[in-house]
This record gives C-alpha cells, structure tokens and sequence, in this order.
C-alpha cells in the first residue's frame, strides 16, 4: 500500500466551525454545534416483556403521556440544534435548565449528574462513516428516569441500531428489565463500537508500519502524526467513560439496581480494555514516528559514508594531481619518458588499495 493511499484512509472527522455562545446566562440554552437544517425526529420506543410499540412523535404534546408510562419508555431526539424542542420536552419532563443547556453544547465532556427523580449523563459515541471512511465522535445525552430514557444526538447516523434490533425483536433479558438495564444497553453498545473502531485503527497501524520500512517520506511523517492526533481525540472521548460508568455502578441512586450494577461493572471492565488498547496504539504510533526518525538517519549517514569514501580515495589523488600541476621549470619526472603512465599507474594502484582496505575493514 502506497504512503498517498495511507493518507487518504479514514481519520476522525475535524470539528467543522461551531455556533458560538455569547455570554449569557447559566441555563441559558444556546446551541452549540454543527450548523444543522434537518428537522427534528422524536422516535418512541414502549415496551416490557409482552408488548412492544414504536412510533414517531409530531407534536411535542404527545411526550407528556409517556412520562408516567407503566411501561420502558426510551425517547431519542435526533437534532439538538433546535431549542424550543428541548426546551419544552424539558418543561414536560420537569428537566433542569442546566441540563438543558449542556444537551444543546455537543463539546461536553462525558460526565454524571444526580437530579431530584433522574440521572443526567452525557457520553461520546464513535464510529466509522460509511461514506467517506472517517472516524466520527457525537455527543449523546441521557436522562434517566424510572420508568423512561430521554437520549438526544445530533445527527440519525449512531451505534445503536443493533439495540433497536433487539428491544423490537424481544431477544435476551432486555424486554424484562427496566430503564437501568436499557441505559446499560445502550453504554454497552456505544463501548462496543470503540473496539470496532480500534481494530480499523490497528490495521492502519499496521500498514504503516509495513510501508515505513519500506519507503519513509514527508507524506509517512504527515501520516503518523495524523495518526497521532487521532488517538488522542479518541483518548479525551473515550478516558472519561470509565469515569461515568464508575459513577453509575457505585452511584447509591435508587433509579439503577444492585442487579444492572453487575452489568455495568462489566461494561467498566470492557472500557479499561479500551482505553488500553488506545495507550498501546498511541506507544506504537510514537515508536514509528521513533523509526521513522531513524530511517532517516540512517539513510543520511549511508549517503555521507560514501560521501567520506570518495573523499578519502581522491584526498591522495588530488594531491598527486596538484603536485604535478605546479609551474617549475624543472620537474624530475617530467624527462622520463613513460612518466605519464607511471603516474597514472601509481594514481590506480593507490585507488584500488584504498578501496581494497575499505572493503576489508566492512566499511563498503
């Protein structure tokens, strides 16, 4: 694989400009994000162990049955850069502004707040484009109540359609647990994404590693450093996870049970794993801007090693050259009749016994 096709591979999407926040307010909710056209989509997914029911919602009125829904209610708001939407479903639900405004500012770092009747947490969701092969991170948020799970993202695209899959399907325990379970479910999907998007950043790796001992250019430097930069986005999304899942399964909130506090400390198992693998990647990216160095070195010093060769082989023969370059009248070898063969004969001999002691002493 060519250094150019490298460069091309998947990178995390940069951060396009975002819409700033002036000074305002705390609670004030201002957006703060990608600028975004697309309406807003309110899907509802209802269910326990014998019924399931899926709609999408049109009018925000519609939200305030579910709150008291005996049945797992998971609300996901698909666009945050709308508001009034968040504003009122925060109304509906009795939200706090604070919270409010930290769903409308998608540059949160993940973390976990405790409410009066419901958690907040906000985690970073990372997966691979389809389209264009880059490695993208989106904030989601999460309200945790106790019988419902408001989630809001700001784009459709996110890692948690195989969840769908299975509250739709009724496969394994989730249809017969609660909305703790469900919030385990859906950490346990975005954490699994992390070891996908790992892997595509192993075989990267790799390919890097297998061109850099080949060829080593300006463009492979490029390439690693990007490398670089990568992982230590991934690093700052994926670092504070094991934080908030720490504060999930030791949390003393009557909304998560000892039972799904299990659960989670597997997911906080799976997010070591993560955030190790993620320190290797980032030794191993090190080391080959490390070997890229030193291929460079190495490759200066062979140039100069024949450099010095010449030298030392034409040092004597320049300076048999200059001596009988000088303009005396009377130069002793200048009589002889065979004297220009002589010298040349003395200027081989003594080049190829250079050269012969070079190659004795290892250094050709």
């Amino acid at each position: 694989m060519t250094t150019e096709s490298l460069l091309k591979r998947f990178r995390i999407s940069k951060l396009m400009p975002r819409i700033a926040t002036h000074a305002a307010s705390p609670g004030t909710v201002n957006y703060v994000g990608r600028k975004r056209e697309a309406p807003v989509r309110i899907q509802v997914m209802e269910y326990h162990e014998d019924h399931f029911q899926e709609k999408e919602i049109k009018a925000i009125g519609e939200i305030l049955p579910l709150k008291n829904s005996p049945m797992v209610t998971w609300v996901n708001v698909t666009g945050v850069h709308d508001t009034s939407v968040i504003e009122s479903i925060g109304d509906a639900y009795g939200i706090h502004s604070l919270v409010l405004e930290d769903i409308a500012n998608t540059t949160q770092r993940p973390k976990l707040e405790e409410y009066d009747g419901y958690l907040f947490a906000v985690v970073k969701m990372t997966y691979i484009d389809t389209k264009s092969g880059n490695i993208i991170i989106e904030q989601l948020s999460l309200i945790i109540g106790q019988n419902y799970i408001l989630s809001f993202q700001e784009k459709e695209e996110d890692v948690l359609n195989g969840l769908r899959q299975r509250i739709r399907t009724g496969k394994g325990r989730i249809r017969k647990m609660g909305s703790d379970y469900l919030l385990y479910a859906i950490l346990d999907s975005i954490v699994d994404f992390y070891f996908t998007v790992l892997e595509q950043l192993g075989d990267r790796i790799e390919d890097l590693e297998e061109t850099l001992l080949k060829q080593a250019d300006q463009a492979m430097l490029n390439d690693i450093y990007h490398l670089k930069q990568d992982l230590i986005f991934l690093r700052k999304s994926i670092w504070p996870m094991r934080e908030v899942i720490s504060s999930m399964q030791h949390a003393e909130h009557k909304l998560i049970t000892k039972q799904v506090g299990f659960f989670l400390r597997d997911a906080y198992d799976h997010t070591i794993q993560v955030i190790e693998t993620v320190e290797t990647f980032r030794d191993m990216a090190s080391g080959m801007q490390d070997l890229y160095l030193s291929t460079i070195s190495n490759k200066m010093n062979e140039v100069m090693k024949v450099l010095t060769i010449f030298a030392a082989i034409f040092i004597p023969l320049t300076f048999l050259a200059g001596v009988y370059g000088m303009n005396f009248h009377v130069i002793p070898e200048l009589s002889i009749k065979y004297g220009y063969f002589a010298w040349w004969g003395v200027v081989l001999t003594l080049g190829a016994g250079m050269l012969i002691y070079f190659k004795r002493k290892k250094w050709l």
